[in-house]
């Protein structure tokens, strides 16, 4: 092994740079032990990972570990051409569920999976099912579409999981031997292309800092500096889908495939850490926000077009063909963390709180079964309800279904909430900064001593956050709270005096010793929002928002209008059961020909005003077949 610059790193994070405004605590030091996300951990742990496993199963995507050995590939071989990457998920996701909370039964099962996928392991590190042996394609003879390299990079963050919940253990090593092989594969003098699917750029330089293993960074580095040089066949959504048309530095906005193109963000962010390269970090940074301001849906969702799963031009966001594929917002997550880690500007805490409780809570439904691939913004007609003993060949599902041909989703949720303790808390080495507000206990050290916090919320039901200091140095301790960019009129309270909060980072002005008491509060009025102008389909529209929750109207196929058919009447108004929004019913007529003068005139309107609900956007699509609208019409 090559002798390394990084230290080995333990801290419980998904993500753990070696430089830094911020460095992340880790999820370990986070303990979340009520309220919204640790509901949706529960049930992480009691259904949506044994769900995952199961259907994998019960497919045969674990299974083709075992054919490999046999010899029954690739006639017995089940799954897309990336469906190893799924199983390595699982294990992420149970790696960083195990390091939350023991489970002997889970253990077991992980340690089962592993030693299943150890046997297929070749001499030289290469491990695949699809490719390789007889009657299959060769190694790497498909690098736009095979998803090889996008394989061992989820291999090697499950292994990053592991080894920091529990230590070294088999996976870690097999994603060790992965990562050789693709370094002597794919280094100096080896096949000087890339993966038509960005995900090993983050995934090496992550096992990089683990392991101690600069040569691992030295090999995301090539494929970062390939991508964009058109190393990749060209195709009918054109190189753009690859990123693979502009270098990474070059270009301005996120383009082509939305979670390849946030895969590819994250490994440009952390490569640019690791090499001091300010040049880097600003042409990612530039594009993020570039992006968010002109790319991204109000719930936080990327990539607009159903055909190549990918970003549209500037402004170009739909509602009711929006894709906003669930996995295009995890990619989104990671690339913001570690812009926010990087920089240490709030703005990017507030796009991974957004994309957290209106993409990742909503693609679960209530009971963990069944999960969104892509998420609407509109439906005008009853989605149909999938099956629940089989595969949904489509995406675009129209209600939540158990399992997908293409599921890289539901792993991707499954590990995301089980390692949601990361993102919550971070230090700059003297003071420590809540980025995510959850109930529970939060430890830090600084260069002081060790801090702990209880944190008493039930938001983002309320906006009140008590933050009790339970540990403390010595000196004292330095506390950092983020004020949402949403949140103007915020107020911090010290030990009963109160003061007003700018959006941003609110610093507290004293340092706190053990018993202190700090309080934020936000307000949590709902709020309307507006689209730019420049989005040519919401012109005339209206959404509404409560605190970092997107809510929407959502109508049962038994209820007497459909969302189509109701306009805003008048400000939406808070009620102890929740925010109502008043409106009017249209009745539409229809003519022989739907063009001309006259038929341009404005439908009648219902002279009665009624009241209906707005839900959490998260919550749409748990009571059977609706139709929803996030943005709503008016006048």
């Amino acid at each position: 092994m090559s002798t390394s610059a990084f230290a080995r790193t333990t801290i419980a994070s998904p993500v753990s740079p070696s430089r830094g405004v911020l460095s992340p605590v880790g999820s370990d030091a986070v303990r979340i032990s009520g309220g919204f996300w640790a509901d949706l951990q529960s049930l992480n742990a009691s259904t949506m990972i044994a769900h995952c496993d199961y259907w994998m199963e019960r497919l045969g995507w674990i299974g083709n570990f075992d054919a490999a050995v046999e010899g029954r590939l690739p006639d017995d071989r089940r799954g897309r051409e990336f469906s190893d990457s799924d199983v390595y998920k699982l294990l992420e996701a149970m790696a960083w569920e195990l390091g939350r909370q023991a489970n002997s039964d889970l253990e077991q099962r992980y340690s089962a999976i592993v030693a299943r996928i150890a046997r297929v392991q070749e001499a030289d590190g290469y491990l695949n099912t699809m490719f390789g042996r007889p009657g299959q394609a060769p190694r790497y003879s498909d690098l736009e579409w095979g998803h090889e390299l996008y394989c061992y990079g989820h291999l090697m963050q499950a292994a990053v999981a592991r080894a920091r919940t529990a230590g070294e253990d088999e996976l870690v090593r097999i994603a060790r031997r992965a990562a050789d092989h693709v370094c002597e594969v794919f280094g100096e003098g080896g096949i000087e292309s890339v993966c038509g699917h960005a995900e090993i750029e983050p995934a090496l330089i992550e096992f990089g800092r683990l392991l101690g293993e600069q040569r691992y960074v030295d090999q995301a580095r090539l494929f970062l500096e390939r991508r964009g040089t058109q190393v990749l066949e060209d195709i009918e959504f054109g190189r753009q889908y690859f990123q693979d048309d502009v270098t990474v530095r070059d270009a301005e906005v996120l383009r082509g495939h939305a979670v390849r193109a946030t895969y590819l963000l994250a490994g440009a962010i952390d490569l640019a850490i690791e090499d001091d390269d300010d040049e880097l970090l600003s042409a990612a940074e530039r594009q993020m926000r570039r992006t968010l301001a002109r790319r991204t849906y109000i719930t936080g969702g990327m990539g607009s077009h159903h055909e190549g799963e990918s970003f549209g031009a500037d402004f170009e966001l739909p509602s009711e063909r929006a894709y906003s594929e669930t996995c295009a917002g995890i990619g989104s997550i990671m690339a913001n963390h570690r812009l926010l880690l990087a920089t240490g500007d709030s703005f990017f805490a507030d796009q991974v709180e957004r994309a957290l409780f209106n993409v990742v809570a909503t693609s679960p439904s209530e009971d963990g079964r069944s999960f969104f691939y892509t998420n609407t913004l509109h439906r005008s007609a009853p989605g149909v309800v999938a099956a629940a003993d089989e595969v949904s060949p489509r995406a675009a599902a129209s209600l939540r279904a158990p399992w997908f041909a293409v599921s890289c989703c539901p792993t991707n949720v499954a590990r995301t909430v089980a390692s949601l303790g990361a993102y919550v808390a971070m230090s700059d080495g003297q003071a420590v900064y809540l980025a995510q507000y959850v109930a529970g206990e939060v430890s830090a050290e600084t260069e002081g001593g060790e801090v702990i916090l209880d944190v008493d919320t039930s938001y983002p039901s309320e906006g009140v956050i008590s933050f009790t200091v339970t540990s403390a140095p010595s000196g004292g301790a330095e506390l950092v709270l983020r004020v949402p960019g949403w949140a103007g009129g915020a107020t911090v309270q010290v030990d009963g005096e109160a003061s007003s909060a700018d959006p941003g980072w609110a610093r507290i002005a004293r340092r706190l010793t053990v018993g202190d008491r700090v309080v934020l509060t936000l307000p949590m009025a709902t709020r309307v929002s507006r689209a730019d102008q420049r989005i040519d389909g919401l012109r005339n529209q209206v959404a509404f928002e409560r605190g970092p929750v997107v809510l929407c109207v959502e109508r049962l196929a038994s209820e007497e209008f459909a969302v189509d058919d109701l306009r805003v009447a008048g400000e939406p108004r808070d009620t102890v059961d929740g925010p109502v929004l008043p409106v009017r019913a249209v009745t539409h007529h229809d003519a022989e020909w739907p063009f001309g003068a006259a038929v341009g005139a404005s439908p009648s309107v219902e002279a009665s005003v009624f009241e209906v609900p707005l839900i959490p956007y998260h919550r749409w699509g748990n009571r059977g077949p609706s139709t929803m609208r996030v943005w709503m019409p008016v006048g």
